[in-house]
């Protein structure tokens, strides 16, 4: 039964079934994972995204909320070849339209033939192939999701291990998953939270020993303010960043940022550290990268697979980050020594 239609860029209409009705419109993009459905649909940097799942079945082990990253589900829709009951019923829940029963292999090649493109879903008993298509040239292009940072931020400042022994750490939610949060209260960091428009004022009332500047969805280039902060905090206290965080501040200090073709969402991504020539692998989503670091910020870390930048560094400043994501649930974890290595740097 088709009750169900996905339009992409060009007008293309493919049909499929309905598991969550509903429509929505967003950039269609894929992750390779297998598992880790739940982090994915509750991360904040699918904000504004129609996520198509490239692996067959969705939902082999159910839905626990323990396993959020934040507290609802964030991308606009959803695709998958197989989805369970289970997750179709959370999805609908959340209204979030879902649909299966398509050829995801097609649209994954397209996306990395064509790139993320624009994308229009409708889903029901009374929907049309005209709805899908409607959605889809109302759909807006990433970049000119200018305050997609208020979407998906904290509203007021929230303190986590206030009582902590550690280090007192600023960071700025620009979408920041839970887990982050959680892998830098697990090593004893009092960790004060802002809104992604923080001022210099918020952030200077807690004195941080770190400035940390979280992940989060859309163009680096549309947070300025988490921008200033760095500006104004670098070489006063030491710097950190993820995914978005570290485009954030290569912009903030010089460097340039681009939107890639497909971008890098998904898990065991291969990143090469060029100090040691180790080998880690990693989990991604992002969708712009460092195209020029500029002349504050060394390039520590690579992609195995296309040189993209993956950690940038400046021992004299105290500034480390990565593009990708070292907590990693639900993994790898191979790169959680990360953390240690920033609350490290900020006990000094």
């Amino acid at each position: 039964m088709t009750d169900a239609y996905v339009a992409l860029e060009g007008d293309r209409v493919i049909e499929a079934r309905a598991r969550a009705p509903g429509t929505a419109r967003g950039e269609v993009v894929f992750t390779t994972a297998y598992t880790g459905y739940e982090e994915s649909l509750t991360d904040p940097s699918y904000e504004e995204q129609v996520l198509t799942f490239s692996y067959p079945l969705i939902g082999n082990y159910g839905v626990r909320e323990e396993r959020f990253e934040s507290d609802r589900v964030h991308p606009r829709a959803a695709v998958a070849r197989e989805m369970t009951d289970d997750v179709a019923e959370w999805l609908e829940s959340e209204g979030v339209p879902a649909v299966d029963h398509l050829d995801t292999r097609d649209i994954v090649t397209e996306i990395r033939d064509e790139g993320a493109m624009k994308c229009g879903i409708a889903a029901g008993p009374d929907v049309t192939k005209q709805d899908a298509l409607d959605e889809l040239h109302q759909c807006k292009h990433m970049s000119d999701h200018t305050d997609i940072g208020a979407q998906v931020s904290v509203d007021d400042v929230e303190v986590h291990n206030e009582d902590g022994d550690g280090a007192t750490v600023a960071l700025v939610d620009c979408g920041a998953k839970g887990s982050i949060i959680e892998s830098l209260v697990e090593r004893d960091a009092a960790v004060h939270v802002f809104p992604y428009d923080a001022s210099e004022d918020d952030v200077a009332a807690v004195d941080p020993d770190l400035l940390f500047i979280s992940n989060g969805p859309g163009d680096p280039q549309n947070f300025e303010q988490a921008g200033e902060l760095v500006e104004t905090y670098v070489g006063d206290v030491p710097l950190a960043g993820i995914c978005l965080g570290q485009q954030v501040v290569a912009n903030a200090l010089g460097g340039e940022t681009e939107k890639m073709e497909f971008g890098h969402r998904g898990v065991n991504q291969p990143v090469r550290d060029l100090r040691t020539n180790q080998v880690v692998m990693t989990t991604q989503n992002h969708g712009y990268t460092v195209a020029e670091p500029g002349d504050k910020l060394d390039v520590t870390q690579v992609n195995v697979n296309d040189d993209t930048p993956e950690g940038l560094e400046n021992d004299d400043l105290d500034i480390i980050t990565r593009q990708y994501h070292p907590e990693a649930n639900p993994g790898p974890h191979d790169s959680l020594g990360f953390f240690d290595d920033v609350l490290g740097m900020a006990g000094e």
